[in-house]
Parts: structure tokens; sequence; C-alpha cells
């Protein structure tokens, strides 16, 4: 079993993290044993080769998804001891959400989409944080637009302020420069990591691409569902020189030992 963080500095984290899809012969452990904290006011990336768990991992310590066994927490809550409503309300005022494909409500203007949580919730928007956040996203010209009249960078955007506008203990990040072209995902990228510098939120982002992993303070890697290293200031070209050396791995067959 893999530990790379205190579990008592974690917004999240998983314990013994298994998640098993299928059964005999057509039995995936997407997770195999994984135990990870993601640090309070840190920007933590997690790479690792197509169907290395990396997803998967978010999902359950987000909440989106339940682990076969093991623990997932929110602060010193465990997910797995709440029911089907108290997990929504976790999630609600306690975890904000960027994906990749924005998920934006179309016939909301871009000031509706930023306090929907909230409102969705009956909770009065803190209108001084929510200023702040139009401010920091750079979008207080953008107020009464729809999604429609906006760039897929600015959409994006959007959705950072909307995971932030509740203060949650930690944004999850699923690949959210996916569908941008680069200098987009660069201002969605400095964006999050001012989220995390600036105002002292917690962000765990999936990704694939070396250079958007060289914006989080530390990257964790996963192969064939095992934790296998992790990277403080990364860069782009050590990032990917590890994805280089752990597709070699991956293919030898990657044990769980410790990761120091």
């Amino acid at each position: 079993m893999t530990t790379l963080t205190p579990v008592g500095t974690s917004a999240a984290r998983v314990v013994d993290a298994f998640k098993v899809y299928g059964a005999g012969d057509a039995e995936v452990r997407a997770l195999d044993g994984v135990t990870v904290g993601f640090p309070a006011a840190r920007f933590t990336a997690i790479m690792g080769p197509s169907g290395s768990g990396k997803s998967t991992l978010m999902h359950c310590a987000a909440g989106l998804d339940t682990l076969s066994s093991g623990s997932a927490f929110i602060g010193t809550t465990d997910l797995g001891t709440l029911g089907d409503r108290d997990l929504t309300l976790l999630r609600r005022e306690r975890i904000g959400f960027v994906f990749q494909s924005f998920n934006l409500v179309g016939t909301l203007t871009v000031a509706e989409n930023i306090t929907l949580p909230l409102d969705l919730a009956g909770a009065r928007p803190d209108t001084d944080w929510v200023d702040a956040l139009i401010d920091v996203v750079g979008l207080g010209d953008r107020l009464l637009h729809r999604p429609s009249e906006l760039s897929g960078g600015q959409q994006q955007r959007v959705a950072v302020a909307r995971a932030l506008a509740g203060r949650p203990d930690v944004v999850f990040a699923d690949e959210p420069t996916g569908n941008l072209d680069s200098r987009s995902g660069a201002e969605v990228l400095n964006l999050l990591g001012r989220a995390v510098h600036e105002m002292g939120r917690t962000v765990v982002m999936v990704t694939h691409d070396p250079v958007a992993a060289a914006h989080a303070d530390e990257v964790v890697f996963l192969a064939d569902g095992r934790l296998v290293d992790r990277m403080t200031d990364p860069t782009a070209e050590k990032v990917l020189d590890r994805m280089k050396a752990f597709d070699g791995l991956a293919g030898a067959g990657a044990g769980r030992g410790t990761v120091s």
C-alpha cells in the first residue's frame, strides 16, 4: 500500500482504496490498494497512462462514485458513512467540480451560472467573495451573456468561478483544459493556481497533459490502478520523462511498493 501525504494535512484522501468492475475473467481493478492524501491549500495533479485509474480515483475521492472497499474522506468526514441525501449535501456544500465539457446551463447568464449551486442549495451568496471571483476570472463585462456568447476559455473560467463560489473545501477538476486551445488552457490553469495560492483553496486535477501538470505544486502518478510515484515542483519536461518511464513500468507490471 502506497502513502504519499500525511493524512492530518489532507483536504481529501482515500485509504486502501479498491475499485473493481466486473467479476471473474472480466474483473478489472481500476484502483488496487491506493492510499493518498491531497494537501489543503495545494494544487495537486493526477497523471497516468490511459486506463491507469486516475479519473476513477478522482471520482471516488469526490463522492461521485463509491469504492468497492477502502475509505474516502473529505476532511475528517468518511464518505462511506453517508446516505445518499447527506452525500449530496456534502458535495453541494464542500466540493466544487470543473469538467472538460464546462457543463454550464445554456439558458442562464454568466452571473446566474456562477451562483447556481448556491441558488439550488437555498444559500445566500457571499457577495464580496463572488465579486472577487468575478474580478479574478476577468468576466465582469460578460455577466449578462449566455454561455453560447462566450469562447470556450471564457466558459471554462465561468465553470471555475462556479466551482469556487461556495468556498468549497476542495475543487476537483477533470481534464479542465481538454477542450481548450493552449492559450485558453493556460488562462484556466493560471486561474486554478491563483485560487490555491491567493485564495487558499485546494485543487485536485486529473490531466494527461504534462504542460497542464506543470502548473501544479505536486503530481502523483498512477499505473495499473496503483500509485507509483510523485513529483514536487514539476516541469513539463520532467513530467513527460517520468510518464515515458511509467510506460515501461506498466508494461512490466508495477508492484505496490512504498513511495517515499
